[in-house]
């Protein structure tokens, strides 16, 4: 959709330029066209930089492919993969910006589980309930979770992205930030296609390297991709979903799914809670929450489903989730906790469940990625415990906080807002 709105502008830009309908154009009133001046780049240092750029990148290519042919790649593979493979400074954009980590969970969520998003679930539902039901049989897993990420991220393969993926690894792992990581990435990559699964050119996904219908990763889709129609080609690109959609189920199943186990379920806290009880790495029996006073959104005694966390996604004044293990199973598909909660919420949205019950706080104003990391080396430096400057408020981050807001008499709910980087700041 991003990719959209900004051809949009750029055509809407385009159009803006133009001359009025009926004016000559240097072209039209010239018996001999000009030249178009060529700007120097010692005029435009932003063109020197990306011709430096774009230099050091193919340099980083060269040494790569040394990497790659040790590891097996034939010479034939790499001169297919990396034919017009450019530096793409639109994948290191979106990279620095994803919306997971950078908006207000109810900002995501109203995307994310949007009446639309509902609704076309819905429809694909109907449309593949057959399938869906097969793979529930055979992996195991709640045909709702598959559906949801498959609306998720592809928006039911409606949107399997259109980038080179050979491209976009290139880039990141060139851009270092997370080089290992997109190195092995790549390698994988190669290898599928050294594999023959897909050839070069049809190997298109996300700006992060995902593909098909539910974004595999390369290495995951070694690991855990099914050949579920059976001829011999574990296709996930391909407009049938049912590769794509016996992937995730078997990804799913492999990392400990419980069928008919909830992700999670709204509740309610009793006045008084103790909000220091809160957060994934306080686990209690459902009796034990039963016992402290917490309810389901709607009033009712908790369902028993095993041991169980209490979450705050927006802190004290937002909703509240009980979750169970199966929330850590999707969190393997993606660490953001605003995405868990998507995935099973949409879920529970297709299937007749209600909206999320407890108002956010749509006032607080989200921490910029540079907060979020200021915020982190404040903590640190005053010994809470922070492990990594990131950006990520992950649950190391959240637990921080937690244990700062104790020490200064804030309710300890974890949730990260501007007031408190301010207090951090003055100590």
């Amino acid at each position: 959709m991003l990719r959209m709105m900004t051809a949009a502008l750029v055509a809407l830009s385009l159009w803006a330029s133009l001359p009025p309908a009926g004016t000559a154009t240097p072209l039209e009133t010239s018996p001999r066209p000009q030249a178009r001046p060529v700007k120097s780049t010692l005029s435009n240092p932003a063109a020197a930089d990306r011709r430096v750029e774009d230099a050091r990148f193919q340099r980083w290519i060269r040494g790569f492919r040394k990497k790659a042919l040790r590891q097996g790649i034939s010479a034939r593979s790499l001169d297919r993969a990396f034919r017009d493979v450019r530096y793409n400074r639109y994948v290191i954009d979106k990279d620095r910006n994803q919306p997971e980590f950078t908006r207000q969970i109810w900002e995501y969520l109203d995307s994310a589980t949007s009446e639309a998003r509902v609704r076309n679930g819905r429809k694909a539902l109907a449309k593949n309930r057959a399938l869906l039901n097969r793979i529930e049989r055979i992996y195991g897993v709640d045909a709702r979770v598959v559906l949801a990420i498959w609306g998720l991220e592809s928006a039911y393969g409606a949107r399997m992205g259109d980038i080179p993926v050979i491209e976009a690894l290139a880039t990141l792992a060139f851009d270092g930030r997370r080089q290992k990581f997109f190195e092995a990435q790549l390698i994988a990559a190669l290898q599928i296609i050294e594999n023959g699964d897909v050839r070069p050119e049809e190997m298109k996904g996300s700006w992060a390297g995902a593909m098909g219908h539910t974004q595999f990763i390369p290495t995951s889709y070694l690991a855990f991709a099914q050949d579920l129609r059976g001829d011999g080609r574990r296709d996930i690109w391909s407009r049938n979903p049912e590769d794509a959609l016996a992937s995730t189920a078997n990804y799913l199943a492999r990392h400990g799914w419980k069928k008919g186990q909830p992700w999670g379920l709204e509740v309610r806290l009793p006045e008084g809670f103790d909000y220091s009880q809160t957060g994934e790495r306080v686990k209690k029996p459902v009796a034990e929450w039963r016992r402290l006073g917490v309810k389901t959104a709607d009033g009712r005694p908790l369902p028993d489903h095993g041991i169980s966390s209490i979450l705050l996604p927006a802190g004290a004044k937002g909703a509240a989730f009980l979750i169970f293990s199966n929330f850590q199973v999707i969190e393997r598909y993606n660490p953001a906790d605003a995405y868990v909660i998507a995935v099973g919420h949409l879920g529970d949205r297709i299937m007749g469940g209600a909206p999320i019950r407890q108002p956010w706080p749509r006032g607080e104003k989200a921490l910029s990625f540079k907060q979020k990391k200021q915020l982190q080396r404040l903590l640190k430096r005053r010994g809470f415990g922070v492990e990594k400057i990131d950006g990520i408020v992950g649950p190391n981050t959240i637990a921080a906080i937690r244990a700062f807001q104790a020490s200064v008499g804030l309710e300890p709910d974890g949730f990260a807002t501007t007031d408190l980087l301010a207090r951090l700041r003055q100590r």
